[in-house]
């Protein structure tokens, strides 16, 4: 089965950074965008940001991550990464990568692969 398959999520201390890798379990990433998706406790599942096929263009799925939060891309490693600086408790959550043929959407069912995530939690 195609998925996704995220890594790097663990317990850090406010104000601490991550960095979430995700790849494409045997397929390439390359040629799809990819979103970060991010579910806490007792919430719906929220898009964080997302970056298009090329890396040419990217988007701030929820605003509680500007300035804190970047994404990037490195085709040639068939890897998508999530920066997180800054941390705050209310970014404790499991994060998904997912993959869209299409472009850059905070609407999950527009993606075709996901990953099983990678748990962060940000807690003193």
């Amino acid at each position: 089965q195609l998925q996704t398959v995220e890594s790097g999520g663990a317990l850090v201390q406010p104000g601490g950074s991550l960095r979430l890798s995700c790849v494409g379990s045997e397929f390439s990433l390359n040629g799809f965008a990819v979103g970060w998706f991010r579910q806490a406790p007792g919430k719906e599942r929220e898009g964080v940001l997302c970056i298009s096929s090329s890396g040419g263009s990217t988007a701030t799925l929820t605003k509680s991550v500007l300035g804190r939060f970047t994404i990037s891309r490195d085709n040639a490693e068939n890897t998508v990464y999530l920066q997180m600086n800054s941390l705050k408790p209310e970014d404790t959550a499991v994060y998904y990568c997912a993959a869209s043929p299409i472009s850059c959407s905070d609407k999950g069912d527009e993606y075709d692969y996901w990953g099983q995530g990678t748990q962060v939690t940000v807690s003193s």
